[in-house]
């Protein structure tokens, strides 16, 4: 039990060891100087915000790699609540997503990332509404946790704690519980079930990093009394890098990519500003660490390993890294005969990769598939090669979890490649690889992570394991290296997985919200995927007994690994509405699997396999359509079309370039995605052709998009000016400003029932301002604040409409709501008005 404890903790802290998106980190000889260097700084910050993006990776650059201070970033969501400009993945799977680019990020400006369990429900008006709603005590112990690991000598908060209601709602929580923490992480009565694991830690100061924005602009900022404020002068040109700290900063921040924050790196000087909130100020205020030991003397009996680092950085050779490996071996035994836990495994895990970086060591464990199930035996082919004169002796390898070790001794001759086939018998009972904190099942404000030891490690905790025992001039050192599963892309190249723990076999409804508008049945399509060789079982779909299924069940047989059949289920609808889950499950020997596997790929993260339950909404609603074909224009990804074409709509996605006279014809409605005008630079050229479309007799409805970088400030044939009134409650009381508009009427008659249980929000990006043509048909606002008039805006222009709406479709629909499926079929049912409107806008 106590290896598998510092195997975490191990994980929790070095967070290059935790994955890597494509290839191993093999550093450069510059690089390997600088990270002898931070070996002889033992200072640490932790940086803390709300959110992905909310961090400062200028700042975390200059720590990380100018000051060369352990430098941590707690991000207190995994950016659940956002929307995505890559993909149609929203929620949880977003969640895992912009965890991996955090990592990526931190990959690339030299910090460590950590969470809490707070689960980012989305945007939130005000501090109250968001502690509220995540369990501030369960989010602060978090926070106590964080910190009592990660032993920060200096905090710094993105966020000013003292100005609630000025932005985002997380954004103000994360600063307060910050400075909450301060006086609590050092009391052994606060959290004390943590001190299992962990001792109670003293933060010597904290700071608030403010910028221009908090004060409105630039000039403000500029006009501002900061003679009391800690400055850093964080333009810094890496000579050794070929980078400035900007450029690094811009590299790491383009990681974002499903928030479209790709920068660009800039040069020169740049100043970052500190207030001091708690603590002392630094005397000197341009020393962050004023004042503070940084160096070994803060480790009993760590001055000689100092003595020792120092000697090894003033003779160490550029052209020769591989000379300061002897020393290396001595500071690493040095350092094992610590009584510093903290430091000790720390600085032991850089040693064991500066001393693999030096030798040009490379270590390897591939296995021969990507995929294998609980139980199964795996064929591991292990590679290890020293690439320097000094010699070396492979003793043996472990290979985890099974933990068996095989004896080896074999000299590792510079630059002579060493083979070696092993096979791993898995445990039955090893986890599914899965993100840790999605196993549990979860509240609206919180995940729930039941093992204290793993909460805040950002990424999947992967079991499979071999550990290489290598000795280096007599000192057997264990270098760890979690297996992978490679192959050769004819395009790209060697390309990197992680070895996947799977089910036996997974199901998938394959349309994950059914629409029964009549009691007319559907034939559902449920796909079943082998996970291993030769799996057979029977299928079924489970359903409450008001619904009819047939058959009951379906046999099934696949022959090879990764093989996929589609099944069909005959569903009939009971006569009355009822909203109801129904669940794929297949048994194979007697057990019951009910996983559906969903694979994430893109190139800027490590591949994420995420299982959730295989389940479908299926809603009987009275739902009346018409209209026939709808053209939809992506955005920034949404998973709209597939709802339309469950309402009984016959959908064909448009490209930009389709988007002609000719094209468009045979549709009675367009439909942009979200954020379509932020995204979509060719709809700039394109708004003519729309625009004809609705004045022939057709329907335009465009969803919402930010206020922000337009392609085109024409997005309405009419005014119309975006602003960012949003309503976060979803459940807010709507009125009904045209309720005689046939919008509201026809074919549905739409009540405030339709409004009712609607998730995460009503709507964002509402337009404030709009030309008199437009009719606003709804209003609601959150709590304390005005109306919001915006949602729902309908225009007659020509003999058709065009329909601006920024109510949240793109999450109600996938969710399930009924009310957001009848609203929309009124919206796109529009008929073409008796009389054309007065005013006209010339194109």
């Amino acid at each position: 039990m106590r290896k598998i404890q510092i195997q975490i903790f191990i994980l929790f802290f070095i967070g290059f060891q935790i994955s890597f998106a494509q290839q191993p980190q093999k550093l450069s000889s510059v690089e390997i100087y600088n990270q002898i260097k931070k070996l002889n700084f033992l200072g640490s910050v932790l940086y803390v915000a709300a959110h992905p993006d909310d961090e400062n990776t200028r700042m975390i650059s200059y720590l990380a790699n100018e000051m060369n201070a352990r430098t941590g970033y707690l991000s207190l969501t995994r950016g659940d609540g956002g929307q995505n400009l890559i993909g149609p993945q929203l929620r949880e799977l977003l969640g895992v997503i912009r965890t991996q680019e955090l990592i990526e990020a931190r990959k690339i400006d030299g910090g460590e990332q950590f969470f809490s369990r707070a689960n980012d429900f989305g945007f939130s008006k005000n501090p109250s509404e968001t502690l509220d709603i995540w369990d501030k005590d369960k989010v602060l112990a978090d926070v106590v946790w964080t910190i009592r690991k990660f032993q920060p000598d200096i905090i710094i908060n993105r966020f000013d704690h003292r100005s609630p209601g000025t932005t985002h709602g997380h954004h103000t929580s994360s600063a307060m519980l910050s400075v909450e923490s301060f006086n609590l992480t050092n009391d052994a009565k606060v959290y004390p079930e943590q001190l299992k694991y962990v001792t109670p830690w003293q933060v010597k100061r904290q700071f608030f990093n403010p910028s221009w924005w908090f004060y409105g602009s630039q000039e403000k900022f500029d006009a501002a009394n900061k003679s009391k404020f800690t400055k850093l002068e964080t333009g810094v040109y890496y000579t050794g890098l070929g980078k400035s700290n900007q450029e690094i900063a811009a590299l790491s921040r383009s990681r974002h990519q499903s928030q479209g924050f790709g920068s660009t790196g800039v040069r020169g000087e740049e100043t970052e500003y500190l207030e001091l909130i708690n603590g002392e100020n630094p005397k000197e205020r341009d020393n962050l660490f004023d004042g503070i030991d940084t160096s070994w003397n803060r480790v009993k009996n760590g001055k000689p390993v100092g003595d020792l680092i120092a000697t090894i950085i003033s003779k160490y050779d550029f052209s020769n890294p591989s000379a300061s490996i002897p020393d290396l071996v001595k500071a690493y035994s040095m350092i094992q005969a610590l009584d510093d836990i903290h430091w000790k495994t720390i600085k032991l895990a850089a040693l064991k990769n500066i001393i693999a970086s030096c030798s040009g060591l490379y270590l390897e464990a591939v296995a021969n598939e990507q995929e294998a199930t609980p139980g199964s035996t795996i064929q591991l082919s292990l590679e290890a090669i020293n690439r320097c004169a000094l010699g070396m002796q492979l003793v043996s390898v472990t290979t985890l979890p099974d933990n068996q070790t095989t004896a080896q001794n074999i000299v590792l001759k510079n630059n002579n490649d060493q083979k070696i086939n092993l096979q791993l018998k898995l445990p039955d009972n090893i986890e599914y690889t899965q993100p840790y904190w999605l196993k549990e099942k979860a509240t609206v404000g919180m995940y729930t992570v039941s093992n204290q030891e793993i909460i805040g490690i950002p990424d999947i905790i992967r079991d499979t394991k071999v550990i290489f025992n290598v000795k280096i001039n007599d000192v057997e050192i264990p270098f760890e290296r979690t297996v992978v599963y490679k192959y050769n892309d004819g395009v790209k190249g060697e390309m990197y997985n992680f070895l996947d723990i799977v089910p036996d076999v997974t199901t998938s409804i394959l349309e994950k919200v059914l629409v029964f508008g009549n009691t007319k049945s559907k034939m559902v399509p449920v796909k079943v995927r082998a996970g291993k060789d030769n799996v057979k079982g029977n299928l079924q779909l489970e359903l409450p007994k008001s619904w009819s299924v047939s058959p009951k069940e379906i046999p099934f047989a696949l022959d090879k690994k990764g093989n996929e059949q589609i099944f069909y289920f005959e569903v009939t609808p009971p006569v009355n509405p009822e909203e109801v889950t129904a669940k794929s499950v297949a048994i194979v020997d007697n057990k019951r699997f009910d996983k559906d596997q969903t694979n994430i790929e893109f190139s800027h993260i490590t591949k994420q396999m995420v299982l959730k339950p295989a389940e479908s909404r299926c809603i009987r609603i009275d739902l009346k359509i018409s209209g026939d074909a709808i053209a939809y224009i992506m955005g920034a990804g949404d998973e709209v079309p597939e709802s339309l074409t469950q309402m009984g709509y016959k959908v064909s996605i448009l490209k930009p370039e389709e988007i002609t006279p000719e094209k468009l014809d045979s549709f009675s409605t367009v439909i942009t995605g979200i954020r379509a005008y932020n995204t979509v630079n060719a709809l700039a050229n394109k708004q003519n052709i729309l625009f004809n479309f609705v004045k022939n007799g057709k329907n335009m409805i465009v969803q919402y998009n930010t206020n922000g970088k337009l392609v085109t400030d024409k997005i309405a044939p009419y005014p119309l000016k975006l602003s960012n009134d949003r309503v976060t409650e979803e459940n807010a009381k709507i009125t009904f400003l045209a309720p005689n508009h046939p919008v509201l009427n026809t074919p549905n008659k739409i009540s405030e029932k339709d409004f009712q249980g609607w998730t995460q929000e009503q709507g964002l990006y509402y337009p404030n301002e709009y030309d008199p043509a437009f009719t606003p048909i709804i209003s609601s606002h959150d709590k304390g604040e005005s109306a919001k008039d915006g949602a729902l805006l309908v225009a007659p222009y020509g003999k058709g409409y065009y329909i601006y709406t920024g109510l949240s479709f793109f999450r109600e629909l996938p969710e399930g709501v009924a009310g957001a499926y009848r609203l929309l079929s009124n919206i796109i049912s529009l008929k073409q008005p008796i009389e054309a409107p007065k005013q006209d806008l010339k194109q």
